[in-house]
């Protein structure tokens, strides 16, 4: 006569809660996981802003430095787009006030162009047809509304710059309007042709002088 073997209660109990910590410890890796996304997620954008308020104090600390008869209404306007970029910064849950100047700083090696260079017709070429400009630089917005436009240190009004964002192949060419801290620095408008969803911070940008 066979003999049935059964499972005693101790160790049902046992392998219950076994199988509990198995399926809590995949919870609990899920939700680290999750976290870490949304941590990463987080900080693009308190970069982004913090990039972006840099950029308009390192104007603002320009035209006190070297004012002119516009600088009071270009501070006045700079100065409520910081206040805006704060706003931001709090709803985003980022430091308020947390300010990263992007640095235009180019390596000796690859230093841009004299003015005699930049005319002569053996400058490079990008892809999209313009003259690539600004080789490495990081693009951001400068909280400004009104229609596309673009502000630059190196540009002066009137010059067009096509800027693509090369992480999702969206461009815009906008016309310089005014003087930032950065090579290309977009407007509100602008910014949102060619950004990803939920970023203030273009790291992979392709900027070309098309006119």
């Amino acid at each position: 006569m066979s003999r049935r073997r059964t499972v005693g209660t101790k160790k049902k109990l046992a392998l219950l809660i076994g199988a509990g910590v198995v399926a809590g410890g995949g919870a609990f890796t899920m939700a680290a996981t999750s976290n870490a996304a949304q941590t990463a997620a987080d900080s693009t954008v308190c970069q982004g802003l913090a990039t972006a308020l840099g950029n308009n104090q390192t104007f603002v600390a320009g035209q006190r430095a070297t004012p002119d008869a516009q600088s009071a209404a270009r501070i006045a306007n700079r100065e409520a787009v910081v206040a805006q970029i704060k706003v931001q910064q709090e709803a985003s849950g980022c430091v308020v006030g947390e300010s990263a100047q992007d640095s235009q700083v180019t390596p000796p090696a690859t230093q841009p162009p004299s003015p005699a260079q930049t005319a002569s017709p053996a400058a490079p070429a990008a892809p999209g047809g313009g003259q690539q400009v600004c080789n490495g630089s990081t693009v951001t917005l400068s909280g400004e509304g009104g229609a596309p436009a673009a502000s630059s240190n190196q540009f002066p009004a009137g010059t067009r710059l096509r800027v693509t964002n090369l992480d999702n192949d969206k461009s815009t060419t906008v016309e310089v309007t005014s003087v930032s801290g950065s090579c290309a620095l977009l407007n509100n408008a602008a910014f949102e042709q060619v950004r990803e969803p939920g970023k203030f911070l273009i790291r992979r940008a392709l900027i070309e002088k098309v006119g």
